[in-house]
Order: C-alpha cells, then structure tokens, then sequence
C-alpha cells in the first residue's frame, strides 16, 4: 500500500486549507441546512465540523494500512489486496467526476468514496458469509459524510462506489475456499488479537463519543 502518498496528498490538502479557508467556509455555509439527524453541540459547531472532517479524512491511509497488515497475518491478502488497491486508487487518481476538487473539502469526497467501498465490500460479505470482510464500521461517519458533501453529489459518489465493487466481486467470490476459511478466521483470537493492535480503527468512533458532535438518531 502507497500509503505514503496519501498521507502527503492529506498534509498538502491541510496546507492549503490554511492559506485559503475553503472548506471552513464551505461547512460555515451548511450549518443552517444540515440534516436534523446530525448533532452538534452549541459552541464551536464550526470547529466540531472541521475535526470531524479531519478526522474522516485521516483515518484513509491508517485503515488501509492495518488492513494489509491484518491480511497477510490472517492468510486472507488476496481477499484484501483488491479491495486496498482500489479504495487507496480513488485518493492516488479520483474518477473523473472529480475533477476540480482541491483541498479538505476534494479529500473529503475521496476519502468518503474510499470509506464507502470498505462499506459496501462489507456488506455484501455479511449477505453472502454472515461475517465483514474488515472488521470496521463507519456507517455513522459515512452518513455524514454523506450529509456534508451533499447530494445530488454525494449519490454520484455512491453510484462510482456500486460501479466498482460490482466489477470486482461477483458470486463466484464468495464461493472460493479462501474465502470460506477467512470466515473461519474471524472468529480466530489471533486475528481479533491483530486488529486490536491498531486503536485507530475505533478512532472515528471515539471521536463521535467522546465529542458527541454527531450521532444519526436511531
């Protein structure tokens, strides 16, 4: 994984963030219309919002990078390796549609797509094995993503996500050996044991809580 790149493009999306304040601007313009299903607190909203953003974004490169390390321990890789490869992709050269976004705020809709792929990827190995592929949920933090970026935008960016996850898995995929034994190995202390090694995961959670700055009302 080049995740040494991503984490350059980030530090450069951070520079210009501070000599042009674009995206500040861009949440400061969205407080008044966001989704009812995101809470904030009543001081520093702005601020709230932009750590979230930070954070979404941040967390790419570390995810990627403890699940390739999870997949060769776990003898899975080329379950995985796909999946990276293509999620890490959308930050190295974004689609076409995203064309003309710089910044936090053009990371952002990367980081969003590649979030969503692990999500999508997700769900199809729970309909198909009953277990995720990556032991990672960010169901919350994309759904609001999703509320930031805002749509219709944000819903072209879930058509290229279904576009690349249907031209990588199909039935056959879930019908391998490897794949069956992966399932196996979930369950395995040593590959619990492995992601627990990586606090970042829960990263995004911990965020969510610890600020209570945005939770989707169940």
């Amino acid at each position: 994984m080049n995740t040494p790149a991503l984490r350059e493009l980030i530090q450069r999306a951070h520079q210009h963030e501070a000599n042009s304040g674009h995206l500040g601007r861009q949440l400061q313009a969205q407080l008044g219309r966001l989704h009812p299903s995101i809470r904030l607190p009543n001081t520093d909203t702005l601020g709230v919002l932009t750590r979230f953003v930070a954070a979404y974004i941040e967390q790419v490169p570390e995810v990627l990078e403890a699940a390739n390390q999870v997949a060769r321990e776990a003898g899975i890789e080329a379950q995985i390796k796909p999946v990276l490869k293509v999620a890490e992709q959308f930050f190295l050269q974004p689609p076409a549609l995203m064309a003309g976004h710089e910044g936090l705020d053009g990371l952002l809709d990367e980081a969003y797509l590649a979030h969503r792929l692990v999500e999508e990827v997700n769900d199809r190995y729970i309909a198909h094995l009953g277990q995720p592929l990556i032991p990672l949920d960010t169901t919350v933090a994309n759904l609001i993503a999703h509320q930031l970026i805002g749509e219709p935008f944000a819903n072209q960016l879930d058509e290229a996500v279904h576009h690349a996850v249907d031209g990588m898995l199909d039935e056959a995929s879930f019908s391998q050996d490897s794949v069956r034994a992966y399932r196996e190995r979930l369950s395995d202390p040593q590959t619990e044991a492995a992601w627990q090694r990586w606090p970042c995961l829960s990263r995004q959670l911990g965020v969510e809580l610890e600020l209570d700055q945005a939770r989707v009302a169940s």
